[in-house]
């Protein structure tokens, strides 16, 4: 993708005002827990137990070791160049190579429609939960249980109702993600003092922690490197936070500290969740269903209260997440076509509203497509993974390839065997010897060669309109 912008070009102006930096620690901290947490650790948690049984902790352990090593090269990245674009800058900036520059933001906008068909999924199974609270507790009634079509149908629904949110618009803030992420921590919180109180009433079986109940066609180790391919859609998150480099005050110094942080905290959270988890529901059981923690929450304490509303809270946090998602992909689709490396339709903008219209369509049509023709929760989630994965590893090795540039502010340096491990094992977690379904590939295969087409019609239309003009002739042309 060009990195060129429309004021760069001949003829036009280049001074454009900065963002307005208004993020200090506290808040860059609140952001990164805030988009860390969410549908991951909500949906995956049991099907990751179904893969490695009782110590269905390691893999998160394991998926925040490599999340955390990839961090630091972000770290380095962005305290290096302190712009928002992200991976797609850096990709620019190492390579130069414009078609490498969109393959990998058109990964990221992909996997930002995986995640939020995820989330919808989930959703829909937590909406499921909440119906069967309100006709138990104050209609009297007995569970309903909602086929595996009316989930599907619900979940469309409710991705609808996003593409209206969206195309309304929403004024997004770092206040607002205050209360968003005090929310979804709420939720885990709750998952975690509820399990402290099954073992102060002998409910819980520590013993289940330690056992390994692995698939029969599955070795430990490759089980274990399954589930962490899935149980590192639990940690993706922290790289949206480089988008906000412009916004942060004193970013080069500021980074390091908040970003590690942010990882160590929700790391712990989400050991200490799967551990309850696991403690209270046994494996096989937990991998039943698409709201795992609830029935760790109904389990652990099933006359107290806090059962009833946890469907609540999980349908807010997964909403919250599916919707962040969904305006990432659709802006991130309305800035590759304004660009000009994607058909200029797509960054069609309605009127009064001034919402990327055409771009949010799109989107809304690509996950409904993945949510009818995929529905499970783990392809969903492990197809964001593998994206995010392979841009993590190329992200490692701009990390190495532009230690050669140089700037002249201080900035953040990782000990170069970081980016190297780093590069290694997201490379071998993106493989298929991880025993990754085949199905995550082919989804990610039709997305990326989805945008593939797109980005060739986009060279021919553009190659066609400047072969008739050159852009000092007739510089309005290319406007339109």
């Amino acid at each position: 993708m060009s990195q060129t912008s429309t004021a760069d070009r001949p003829g036009s102006t280049s001074e454009q005002p900065e963002l307005k930096r208004v993020m200090g620690p506290r808040l860059l901290l609140l952001f990164i827990v805030g988009d860390i947490l969410g549908t991951g650790i909500y949906a995956v948690t049991g099907t990751v137990a179904k893969e490695v049984g009782g110590v269905v902790w390691l893999p998160f352990l394991v998926a925040f070791a490599v999340a955390l090593v990839t961090a630091f090269s972000y770290l380095e990245l962005v305290t290096k160049f302190p712009q928002a674009a992200g991976a797609a800058l850096y990709a620019h900036k190492a390579f130069g190579i414009h078609f490498v520059t969109f393959l990998l933001a058109f990964a990221v906008m992909c996997s930002g429609i995986t995640s939020a068909s995820t989330a919808s999924r989930a959703f829909a199974a937590n909406l499921e939960a909440m119906v069967n609270v309100v006709r138990a507790e104050w209609m009297g009634g007995t569970e309903v249980d909602i086929s595996a079509g009316l989930t599907t149908v619900l979940a469309v629904c409710f991705m609808l109702v996003v593409a209206l949110v969206n195309l309304r618009g929403v004024a997004e803030s770092v206040y607002a993600n205050i209360v968003l992420t005090c929310v979804e921590l709420t939720g885990l919180l709750i998952v975690i003092f509820v399990g402290f109180y099954a073992f102060t009433q002998g409910k819980a079986d520590m013993s289940r922690v330690v056992m390994f109940d692995t698939p029969e066609d599955k070795s430990i180790f490759i089980a274990v490197t399954t589930a962490t391919s899935l149980a590192f859609f639990a940690m993706v998150g922290f790289e949206d936070s480089v988008n906000m480099a412009e916004e942060v005050k004193e970013p080069s110094r500021v980074f390091p500290r908040i970003l590690l942080t942010g990882l160590g905290i929700t790391g712990l959270i989400y050991v200490l969740v799967s551990i309850t988890a696991i403690a209270l529901v046994p494996a096989g059981e937990l991998g039943e269903g698409d709201a795992p923690l609830l029935k760790v929450v109904n389990a652990g304490a099933p006359d107290l209260p806090v059962g009833d509303v946890f469907p609540l809270i999980s349908m807010f946090a997964v909403a919250n997440t599916a919707l962040i998602n969904m305006l990432m992909a659709s802006r991130l689709l309305y800035g590759m076509a304004r660009q000009k490396v994607l058909p200029p339709v797509l960054g069609r903008v309605l009127p009064g509203r001034r919402t990327p219209w055409v771009a949010i369509i799109f989107t809304t049509l690509l996950a409904v497509g993945l949510i009818t023709v995929v529905g499970q929760i783990s392809a969903l989630g492990g197809t964001t993974a593998l994206l995010l994965l392979g841009v993590f590893t190329v992200v490692n090795v701009c990390c190495l390839v532009l230690r050669r540039e140089r700037v002249e502010h201080q900035h953040f340096r990782a000990p170069t065997w970081l980016p190297v491990v780093g590069a290694l094992a997201c490379a071998y977690l993106v493989g298929p010897w991880t025993g990754r379904a085949t199905e995550q590939y082919w989804i990610a295969l039709v997305l990326l060669g989805i945008g593939v087409v797109l980005w060739a019609v986009t060279f021919v239309i553009n190659r066609a309109v400047y072969s008739r003009h050159t852009y000092f002739e007739r510089p309005e042309e290319l406007e339109q």
